[in-house]
């Protein structure tokens, strides 16, 4: 819809080249901008880190949760994303012995995960099947988020080191590109992505996971048929910059 306004249409037609990460953005730039390539995030081929899990963690099945307050700030019924979550949490806690890692992803200071993540895990911590770990680099986050069963997450290259390391996945999102990126590899978003903005029942993402959950190996057969093809996409944006020279 933002490219409804003349001035940013008139903007966008000025490139001489636009990547566009997923096919949902691609369609509708190359609708203003023929100069418009499909690629694939190069977050995809970041290599991971491994360091040591929390105490507890090794050799268990392990649920990795982010969430962000740039999330909380995006829905339309007030407390209704910190509700899911907790119904999430609970779920798991009661109806699995999977142990919990939350995982902060974006450390801004106006903007910073573990500040969400750290009421999670007080609520929680009695448990003693939850931990978060601390700020790391992209690649050791990668590391922690390879290791887990599953993934549930709020931040798009969260979800990308998930992705790419073939783990079931299920994202809360807010914008175009996480349908978009989710479609790509699954041919569909449904039931891969839930709206921030929709959300109205505190029980949405329960509902999802245990989705997630039943169809576990059919996503990972998923994600190992799509991604070798779909990696291939980031060196379209290569080619398409290397071509500029000419």
């Amino acid at each position: 819809e933002l490219l409804d306004d003349p001035e940013l249409l008139e903007h966008f037609r000025s490139f001489d080249l636009i990547t566009a990460r997923e096919s949902s953005s691609y369609e509708a730039l190359k609708r203003v901008n023929p100069n418009t390539v499909l690629v694939a995030d190069s977050a995809f081929l970041l290599d991971e880190v491994r360091l040591p899990l929390p105490s507890g963690f090794e050799g268990r099945d392990i649920v990795g949760i982010n969430l962000s307050p740039l999330i909380e700030r995006r829905e339309s019924k007030e407390g209704i994303v910190r509700r899911n979550y907790e119904h999430l949490l609970e779920s798991i806690l009661k109806d699995t012995d999977y142990r919990i890692l939350l995982i902060p992803h974006v450390v801004w200071s106006t903007n910073d995960d573990r500040t969400v993540l750290r009421e999670l895990l007080r609520k929680y911590e009695h448990s003693n099947r939850i931990a978060m770990i601390e700020d790391h680099n992209c690649k050791e986050l990668k590391g922690y988020i390879s290791r887990c069963r599953f993934f549930i997450g709020a931040r798009t290259h969260a979800s990308i080191a998930a992705y790419s390391t073939g783990v079931p996945t299920l994202v809360l999102g807010y914008s175009t590109k996480s349908k978009g990126i989710a479609k790509d590899l699954f041919g569909t978003y449904e039931n891969y992505v839930l709206s921030t903005q929709e959300l109205s029942k505190e029980d949405e993402l329960t509902e999802k996971w245990k989705w997630l959950q039943a169809h576990e190996e059919e996503c990972r057969r998923q994600l190992q048929i799509a991604l070798p093809d779909y990696i291939q996409r980031i060196y379209e944006g290569k080619k398409a910059i290397e071509m500029l020279s000419y």
